[in-house]
């Protein structure tokens, strides 16, 4: 089964970017034959910014993020969305790639099952 998730908030101040991750690691942990792919779109392109900082005991965002990576899950984030917050020429955290609207359609014809945050 193929699922996509796509994230609209900033990694902080809601909690969907966290709630969307949690789905995400919990797939990836309970449905190993799952392939989860992850889309920034807006503020959520934050999500994917290296070296954040989060007080002892705050869920952090990157590393949850990490965490996807690292058990398969593809991250991409909106192209437009990034330059729009000047974030299109800086370093992202390893695995995440900046793409195009294009490709959100193309994940989403090909996903089994797609849910928005």
């Amino acid at each position: 089964m193929k699922i996509l998730i796509t994230i609209n908030d900033a990694p902080y101040g809601s909690e969907k970017a966290y709630n969307a991750l949690r789905m995400v690691n919990q797939l990836n942990k309970e449905h190993e034959s799952a392939e989860v792919r992850i889309f920034l779109l807006a503020d959520a392109v934050n999500c994917a910014i290296p070296d954040q900082g989060t007080p002892n005991g705050f869920y952090n965002i990157e590393r949850m993020m990490k965490l996807a990576i690292s058990k398969g899950s593809k991250v991409k984030l909106c192209g437009t969305c990034a330059d729009a917050r000047g974030l299109k020429n800086l370093p992202l955290i390893p695995g995440a790639e900046i793409s195009t609207m294009s490709e959100l359609t193309n994940w989403v014809i090909d996903s089994d099952k797609v849910l928005v945050f």
